[in-house]
């Protein structure tokens, strides 16, 4: 494995900007990842990611296993070029979707069945890796365990116990020096137990470290212990990555603690029904309040939805049951995204990062 590397630029308390090197590209920290779950950004085309000025597209292992298959995407060149995308990629394992299906654990593994057909299927650490090393991304993440919060506390150490169990085995299965391989933290809401399962992670020797199972329903104030703690037994210079994560607040308060990557179907989700990011919090587009409305989404925004179309125009879209609605809300919300990215790196080089976190908490917290 080739380590991806984190030459911090600059830093503002634990906040930190630079750049991460992977085999074939670098990408900027802190850095926003959309999520391309069946090989493309719902509404989008890697035309529109090049113009956005993404950085990293993710492909989730689970979806693109069972359609086209590992396989056909290896044949047609791996998941950048099968999606026409040239710049960096990176998998996640399939383990929060699989475990979303509620499927039979063991030691071993896990066998569930597909949403598209019921067909059974086994997934290991060492079948996990070998698909993703097929589907060719960057960064390729180990199989975890990801349980429910709140969870009993037996369960929570289950997790974590096969967690490291599974990132050993994926570890020695991992055979592609081209594609670098990030190891995964779990503990639930325990900050000692999250403290524990990172110095495990850790210890096996990773390319980089990505952060599981946080905000999925607990309270910030119950988060943010838990990652910083696990934060604290990272390798300073080796990504940090906290999975699933995309919520303006959060991104800010995770930024404050030391991490590097994020990503999130947030923005895309929101934008389907109608529901924009912008520098004041939500807007609610289909609102009929925006009926006659020629402001843009947000004003401060630079992006080319906010420069060519009013409230108003978009609301009628939704109106219409228009497919092109959902598209340019959703262009908007990962243009305005990377912006609040971009502008947090600006931030701590200028040191001021505190005053752009209490500004995102005050609209967003």
């Amino acid at each position: 494995m080739r380590p991806v590397e984190v030459d911090v630029r600059a830093r503002d308390g634990a906040a930190r900007t630079g750049v991460a090197t992977t085999a074939r590209g670098v990408y900027r920290t802190p850095c926003f990842m959309p999520v391309g779950t069946r090989g493309a950004i719902k509404f989008l085309s890697a035309a529109d990611y090049e113009r956005l000025g993404a950085e990293i597209v993710l492909g989730n292992t689970y979806h693109l296993m069972l359609r086209p298959g590992a396989a056909v995407v290896a044949h047609l060149g791996g998941l950048g070029a099968f999606a026409g995308w040239g710049g960096l990629t990176l998998t996640d394992s399939g383990g929060y979707q699989v475990f979303s299906l509620e499927p039979s654990v063991d030691d071993d593994g896990v066998t569930f069945r597909s949403t598209y057909d019921g067909s059974r299927h086994r997934f290991t650490p060492e079948g996990a890796v070998a698909t993703q090393e097929l589907l060719g991304a960057d960064i390729q993440m180990v199989l975890d365990v990801c349980p429910p919060l709140p969870s009993p506390a037996a369960v929570v150490r289950t997790a974590v116990e096969r967690t490291a169990a599974w990132a050993a085995r994926a570890r020695e299965a991992h055979t592609r020096p081209d594609q670098a391989l990030f190891g995964i933290v779990q503990g639930g809401v325990d900050p000692a137990l999250r403290a524990e399962s990172a110095g495990r992670t850790v210890a096996l020797g990773f390319d980089g470290y990505g952060i599981g199972g946080l905000s999925v329903g607990e309270p910030r104030e119950q988060m943010l212990p838990a990652l910083a703690a696990a934060i604290a037994e990272l390798p300073d210079d080796r990504p940090r990555y906290l999975m699933g994560v995309g919520d303006p607040a959060s991104l800010v308060e995770a930024v404050a603690l030391g991490v590097d990557q994020f990503d999130c179907v947030l923005q895309t989700r929101l934008g389907r029904h109608g529901t924009a990011l912008t520098e004041a919090g939500k807007l609610h587009v289909k609102n009929a309040a925006h009926a006659r409305s020629d402001e843009p989404i947000d004003a401060s925004c630079r992006c080319e939805v906010c420069a060519r179309h009013s409230r108003g125009y978009l609301r009628h879209l939704f109106q219409v049951s228009e497919p092109t609605a959902a598209r340019l809300v959703s262009l908007h919300n990962i243009a305005w995204t990377f912006q609040l990215v971009d502008a947090m790196r600006v931030a701590i080089e200028a040191g001021t990062f505190e005053a752009l976190r209490r500004r995102v908490l005050a609209a967003w917290g």
